[in-house]
């Protein structure tokens, strides 16, 4: 074989190695949609929610709210609210590390709600799997 038809047999192995990577990477983002994020900004602990309905569907756009109080006299007050995404997943960033009571996220969705209770002096990285069901 001549070294121009090898030049052009590597060109072309290249280009498509470079388009399987390109086609793969596009595959796995599409396949898991990105975890909304909100940073409460008063410290290093995180709550992850996973929000389904009665049928283990997940909910898309619950929303999960928290009021946090701090200060003297709790007279300062951080609200942060977020929604899901489509895979019913949030996350919420920022929680105090030693908050005076213990943190409840309300979580509703349409006319259903329930609110979980977080310490996270005794659980920084909290998980909750929240079933949210009409009665």
């Amino acid at each position: 074989m001549s070294k121009i038809r090898l030049w052009w047999i590597r060109i072309v192995l290249s280009l498509c190695a470079i388009l399987v990577i390109l086609l793969w990477e596009g595959t796995t983002a599409a396949d898991s949609p990105e975890v909304p994020v909100v940073d409460a900004g008063l410290g290093s602990c995180r709550a992850d929610f996973a929000v389904k309905d009665g049928s283990d569907k997940p909910l898309f756009n619950a929303k999960i709210s928290l009021t946090i109080k701090y200060g003297f006299l709790g007279k300062r007050k951080s609200e942060v609210e977020i929604g899901t995404n489509s895979d019913g997943k949030a996350r919420v960033t920022g929680l105090p590390n030693l908050p005076k009571k213990p943190l409840e996220f309300s979580i509703k969705s349409g006319d259903v709600s329930t609110t979980v209770t977080d310490d996270p002096s005794a659980n920084c990285n909290a998980v909750f799997h929240v079933t949210l069901t009409t009665h």
